[in-house]
């Protein structure tokens, strides 16, 4: 099952270990993630679960995003992205996923926005190493030599040329979830994920690692058992 959650950065802080080692972690907040809507094969061709997270003004969406999410029992929704899995039967019954779909020590992959850079040159851009910054010398940081001669008398695509850089789609593969803590919603990642403070990441059971077996199904009927028990 490859089904996930949205998250907002929260910082990076360390924590300490038993044998007493420092782990820089990266905190992130996961409360509020809701499915909204779950596709079938049958309907919509593929299996699949929407996933809406943080909530925001009503006024801020069109009427096709705003009637979609009323019709699903939902408040209006910032983020909203779909998990696909591979048949109907790995649907989940529950309604707020949380930090059950994940385990301590699990491996995942956290997708997000890196920051913007604005307009780099190449040094800084594509790490060149310079040109010779002696006296009398007149390009220190600049590019250099770009052109291809007289054949084919032009740059080839795909030059290493500056330009603007960050704000671009990245995955940290293979981060470790160190801690899970239910009173403040937030996952400790290990190490750091892409974007800023604040900016929205999403976290998927590692692609590269084998996940733990999870039954949604199963969490759904143990909690209607629980709240049962609570009113009685």
């Amino acid at each position: 099952m490859s089904i996930g959650l949205i998250g907002k950065k929260v910082g990076m802080t360390r924590i300490f270990n038993e044998a007493g080692e420092a782990i820089a972690v990266t905190v992130i907040d996961v409360s509020d993630n809701v499915f909204l809507q779950k596709k079938t094969a049958e309907k919509d061709g593929y299996s699949a679960v929407q996933v809406g997270y943080d909530d925001q003004k009503e006024s801020r969406l069109t009427r096709a995003e705003a009637g979609h999410l009323k019709a699903n029992g939902s408040t209006p929704k910032r983020k909203i992205l779909e998990f696909r899995v591979e048949s109907d039967e790995q649907l989940p019954e529950i309604a707020n996923p949380g930090l059950d779909l994940f385990d301590e020590g699990q491996w995942v992959d956290v997708i997000g926005t890196s920051k913007g850079k604005g307009f780099q040159g190449v040094m800084r851009r594509h790490n060149f190493h310079g040109q010779p910054q002696a006296h009398g010398h007149m390009m220190h940081r600049r590019t250099g030599g770009v052109g291809a001669g007289t054949d084919p008398g032009r740059i080839w695509k795909g030059k290493a040329m500056p330009g603007h850089q960050g704000s671009e789609r990245k995955t940290v593969q293979n981060l470790k979830i160190v801690q899970k803590r239910n009173d403040d919603k937030v996952l400790l990642v290990s190490g750091a994920v892409p974007g800023a403070k604040g900016g929205y990441v999403v976290i998927r059971p590692a692609k590269k690692k084998e996940a733990p077996e999870r039954n949604l199904k199963a969490g759904a009927a143990q909690a209607a058992a629980t709240e049962e028990s609570a009113e009685g």
